[in-house]
């Protein structure tokens, strides 16, 4: 007779290598990398700090001192940031349609299944990197101003002016949300940036339009009055003249975005969690 053999229980096998438990922190290292080592960022933030700085030097180079009693010294920087505000909503739909585009979202879901983690760390590190990068941009043409043309004909200036351009600086950054959520949303690169445009574009149109008709005549007034250019035109120490009427306030515009871009965000989180990549 031969002796049956037995076989042996196999070993569980232990990692010599730490195994963590995933947390956010491991979300927002993962996205900084993404964000840091793609040339469309390199792109879009150098066209965002080239042109707010460089529209707004040329504006301080042919301003003088008493240019500066009806405004702040920020003010130069808005009107390059009326342009560089859409290289940040360029920048906010490419941080994810670009994952779409390319097939990556569905590595980046399996190594992290948790979509809304992963959704939460891309809203943080667009929302501070574009913060930071619009806030430097305008601070600096700022600064230039304040040294350039700080004499006393330019009269006295209050510290909530650059309290105002750091808010309009908010407000720019919040767009870049939108924009990030819209893309959530679409999962296509040009139509999301073709939304966003609308969004800045067609206001200011469409209010114009409709002061043709008595009817809707309040309701043109409002959108003459709540739209993206306005905001930061009010927010930067730009006083909105015409007959309008009364002006709203810098806190309403900053809560209108803050709603929008709130809707929109929910909204992201309610689909990327339900559909398929």
């Amino acid at each position: 007779m031969t002796t049956p053999t037995t076989t042996p229980e196999p070993r569980s096998y232990s990692s010599p290598l730490p195994t963590p438990r995933p947390h956010l922190g491991h979300a927002l290292a993962s996205e900084w990398t993404k964000l840091v080592s793609i040339r469309s960022t390199l792109f879009t933030l150098g066209a965002l700090v080239v042109t707010v700085v460089g529209v707004g030097l040329a504006v301080v180079s042919q301003t003088s001192d008493e240019n500066y009693v009806s405004i702040s010294f920020t003010t130069p920087a808005l009107f390059g940031l009326l342009v560089g505000q859409l290289a940040v909503m360029v920048l906010g739909v490419l941080t994810i349609t670009s994952e779409h585009g390319t097939g990556l979202v569905r590595t980046t879901f399996t190594a992290a299944p948790d979509r809304y983690r992963v959704l939460t760390a891309k809203y943080l590190v667009f929302s501070a990197t574009a913060f930071v990068a619009t806030s430097l941009s305008v601070f600096v043409v700022g600064i230039t101003a304040a040294l350039a043309h700080g004499g006393a004909a330019a009269g006295p200036h209050a510290a909530h002016e650059w309290f105002g351009a750091l808010m309009g600086c908010f407000y720019v950054t919040l767009l870049g949300v939108l924009a990030l959520a819209i893309g959530a949303l679409v999962r296509h690169s040009a139509g999301a940036i073709a939304v966003m445009l609308g969004v800045v574009t067609l206001p200011p149109v469409i209010g114009a339009m409709l002061t043709m008709w008595e009817a809707v005549a309040p309701l043109s007034r409002s959108i003459l009055q709540r739209n993206v250019p306005v905001a930061l035109s009010q927010l930067f120490g730009i006083k909105e003249g015409g007959d309008l009427g009364q002006a709203p306030s810098n806190l309403s515009h900053l809560l209108l975005i803050v709603l929008v871009a709130g809707g929109a965000v929910a909204a992201s989180y309610v689909l990327v969690g339900r559909r398929d990549v």
